[in-house]
């Protein structure tokens, strides 16, 4: 068994495929369009669709990691018991289906992958808009650095790396969470001074924001191979630069996509900054 090549990184939602191993709700095909979500980082949500049959049509509820160690035992999902890139070990993209799997999906069948294209392209907007949204708000905060916390993809301070703790990506928009604490002020950062101008850097980011949409700059995922296990990147060619990070996620294909994109930042506590960006598509 070899890894899942996979063909969402070029936008694809329908592709044909062998289905090489069924166990339980997870079915594995050699070639599948569909993007899991990443058990180390869920981030974004696996895409849903269908898998079609000569003879009826299984549903899928969502495309999670899947990885085989040298015994051919299949883990999934949580189950996952080694790091990506563990040597012995075949990775892969399983398809989770809603019911049991029909007799007639097995090894050796071939069936047809459909994502659902409309959640997709919301997931897709979603996660460039939540890009966008961390080198604009590490834009609006690089005054507040007193030491130098290392760079961005756009040569900024790099707040979003040293602080963030969760994000999560939805359609047209993200939730991501920061700390604040102690270990950021010992690296530089100026807390109280970003608690005393949260509006005025929420208003920053959004005309940030504002102007590169305005450019309907490109946006594409660069990839090394093939497989699932392949690095990805998301790059997209802003005024600044191009900005050029490590993502395993989908993405809109262009800024023209967007009407907008807006942030509202929010102090939940001393300690802590919740960041909900708002992407709202160009109909």
């Amino acid at each position: 068994m070899s890894a899942t090549v996979v063909t969402f990184p070029d936008g694809s939602l329908a592709g044909e495929g062998t289905v090489v191993r069924v166990a339980g709700d997870a079915v594995v095909l050699d070639v599948t369009p569909f993007h899991p979500v990443d058990h180390t980082w869920p981030d974004q949500p696996g895409d849903s669709g269908v898998l079609r049959l000569a003879d009826g049509v299984v549903p899928v509820r969502e495309a999670v990691m899947a990885a085989a160690d040298a015994h051919g035992a299949l883990f999934v999902a949580e189950e996952i018991p080694v790091k990506r890139g563990t040597e012995g070990w075949t990775w892969l993209v399983a398809h989770r289906i809603a019911a049991p799997a029909p007799d007639a999906l097995a090894p050796g069948v071939r069936a047809v992958a459909e994502v659902d294209g409309a959640r997709r392209a919301g997931l897709s907007r979603g996660h460039t808009a939540c890009h966008l949204a961390s080198l604009a708000l590490d834009l609006a905060v690089a005054d507040l650095w007193r030491k130098d916390p290392g760079a961005d993809a756009l040569g900024t301070a790099d707040f979003e790396a040293r602080a963030n703790q969760t994000s999560s990506i939805r359609e047209d928009g993200s939730v991501d969470r920061y700390r604040l604490g102690k270990s950021l002020r010992r690296a530089g950062f100026d807390s109280e001074g970003f608690a005393a101008s949260v509006s005025e850097r929420q208003d920053r980011i959004n005309a940030q924001l504002a102007a590169w949409v305005a450019t309907g700059a490109p946006s594409r995922i660069v990839v090394d191979g093939p497989t699932i296990i392949d690095r990805r990147r998301w790059e997209c060619a802003l005024p600044e630069g191009t900005a050029s990070i490590p993502c395993g996620g989908t993405h809109a294909h262009s800024l023209a996509e967007f009407a907008s994109i807006t942030v509202r930042l929010e102090l939940t506590d001393p300690q802590s900054l919740l960041m909900t960006t708002t992407a709202v598509p160009r109909s």
